[in-house]
């Protein structure tokens, strides 16, 4: 006689609920997109004004009533800055173009050689080096013009691309930056690269640069940027008007006599575009790279 068995009743499954959301995880999420919105709106004011003032007429820019838009946009300004027979504003962006290529291509060469061999090459004097690096830092630059343009006038440099890129090829805090970043490369690579016989040059060029390039982007983004900028150092090197940079021919629009708010405004947001292309095209390097560096805050 056979007996049969049923099975037990499978236990029912519950319909899963809603997931209930905590208050204050919503309220701070909240607040920081509120918080991130007002420090963009922040941000984003000077080059709206710069725009705006860009595009009106003097009487607009200086009047008492204050205007969001131009009652009417003044597209022929785009061209006033490159028509003004007083300052060469094509020439000067070129030659800040030059500068910044060139500035930047020679600084990381210089920097990352520097910062590789403070990182990787024993040297019992490395430590003393790396910290007579970190005391540039506390020299302003101001300290140093004089005797680096009697240097750079005794060797014929002054109103050439010699002598406004040269000068400023090695940075303290850019060297600093890549040796931090260095220190955290992995040495397996490296080891690797001396069994196939590559000595510290080697392993640098074939294996560490390579596998740097986001590094290397972020540092160059940086110092593009703060080429681009400079001011004090080009203005005493750049003496004929055929030499100045971008912001030595904006410093020329302003004079003593007469003021023209438009074509200020308007060769500046010219002069601005250049860094928010590299900016836009390089940002997720330069946020990569800097969280690279082991720098913590």
């Amino acid at each position: 006689m056979t007996t049969t068995t049923t099975p037990p009743a499978e236990r029912a499954e519950a319909p899963a609920g809603p997931r209930k959301v905590r208050s204050g995880s919503v309220i701070g999420s909240t607040g920081l997109y509120v918080a991130t919105g007002i420090a963009a709106l922040l941000f984003l004011v000077p080059f709206y004004l710069i725009v705006r003032n860009a595009l009106m007429t003097d009487p607009e820019i200086t009047g008492e009533e204050w205007k969001w838009f131009p009652s009417e946009i003044q597209w022929g300004n785009i061209s006033k800055p490159f028509d003004d027979p007083s300052v060469d504003f094509a020439r000067s962006l070129w030659n800040s173009a030059v500068v910044g290529v060139l500035h930047t291509l020679g600084t990381l060469l210089v920097c990352s050689l520097a910062g590789y061999g403070l990182a990787r090459i024993p040297y019992k004097h490395a430590n003393k080096v790396f910290y007579a690096v970190l005391v540039t830092l506390m020299v302003p630059t101001a300290v140093t013009f004089v005797p680096s343009f009697v240097l750079v006038s005794s060797l014929g440099w002054v109103d050439t691309y010699r002598g406004l890129i040269i000068p400023g090829l090695f940075s303290g805090f850019t060297c600093f930056l890549f040796r931090q970043y260095f220190l955290g490369f992995p040495k397996e690579l490296e080891e690797a690269a001396r069994v196939d016989g590559l000595g510290y040059m080697g392993a640098y060029w074939r294996v560490v640069v390579p596998n740097s390039l986001n590094f290397f982007a972020a540092m160059a983004t940086i110092t593009f940027i703060s080429g681009w900028n400079s001011f004090l150092w080009p203005l005493v090197i750049g003496q004929d008007p055929s030499a100045w940079t971008v912001q030595v021919a904006l410093s020329n629009y302003m004079t003593g006599q007469t003021i023209t708010y438009h074509l200020i405004f308007m060769a500046t947001a010219i002069s601005i575009l250049p860094l928010v292309f590299v900016f836009l095209f390089l940002q997720r390097w330069l946020v990569q790279g800097i969280a690279q560096t082991g720098i913590k805050g």
